[in-house]
């Protein structure tokens, strides 16, 4: 059995971002887009508990609290783009049983969620991905979802651990598009209001790697004002 988690994030690119690798990691997910309408859900039962500080009304040490008020042991984990020592000690002391800052890897949280499933006893989650091809091929490239290798002609890439989820993130998407802003709430998990250049320096570096020409790339594609999708013909 799946567990099931409740998502409280005001922010709607890393909600989306936050449902979809949490999912596609084989999660029940739930999304609640403020503090009260996430404790109006947590009458229903879930396994884990992903909170947002920084949420309007009633922001995520108002729902801790509360939360831990009612008896709930639920485990916490909370995110948030302060990096002070005092919030993280608050945090904490309100009953959080991690703490994540923004900016962080999206499969940093998912570990950190496995982590805290497994420490509290309760269901992990059956591996999705089970009718997903596990090896993705196009041209040279061999990409496997599982193990997180990579080869070109057969000879295995060393990709650094964001690159690989760049690179997994636009498997996902089998060909289609993917814009700049929904790679950054996937593989970085966060947003921003002002379109970074963190996405295109990491494709840079992923097709150094990849591309035999990467000047003339010919996997990993550009969509102009857009963003990126992979070549077709897998």
């Amino acid at each position: 059995m799946s567990a099931r988690i409740l998502v409280i994030e005001d922010d709607p690119d890393l909600a989306f971002g936050l449902e979809f690798n949490l999912r596609h990691e084989g999660f029940d997910v739930a999304i609640a887009p403020d503090g009260a309408a996430g404790l109006a859900m947590l009458a229903q039962p879930f396994d884990l508990l992903v909170l947002d500080v920084m949420l309007p009304g009633v922001d995520g040490f108002g729902v801790l609290e509360r939360l831990r008020a009612e008896g709930q042991g639920l485990p916490v984990l909370m995110l948030t783009a302060r990096a002070e020592e005092a919030d993280k000690v608050r945090g904490l002391r309100s009953g959080a049983d991690d703490y994540l800052t923004k900016p962080f890897g999206v499969m940093e949280l998912v570990a950190r969620v496995e982590a805290l499933l497994r420490r509290a006893g309760g269901p992990v989650h059956p591996r999705a991905g089970g009718d997903d091809q596990a090896v993705v091929r196009i041209g040279e490239l061999a990409v496997d979802t599982r193990s997180r290798r990579v080869s070109r002609g057969g000879a295995p890439v060393e990709l650094a651990p964001l690159e690989f989820d760049l690179l997994a993130a636009l498997v996902r998407r089998r060909g289609a598009v993917a814009t700049r802003r929904e790679l950054l709430a996937e593989v970085w998990g966060y947003a921003d209001s002002v379109i970074s250049r963190t996405v295109d320096a990491h494709v840079a570096l992923l097709r150094r790697k990849l591309e035999p020409e990467p000047a003339m790339p010919r996997y990993i594609l550009t969509v102009r004002k857009t963003g990126y999708r992979l070549a077709e013909g897998w």
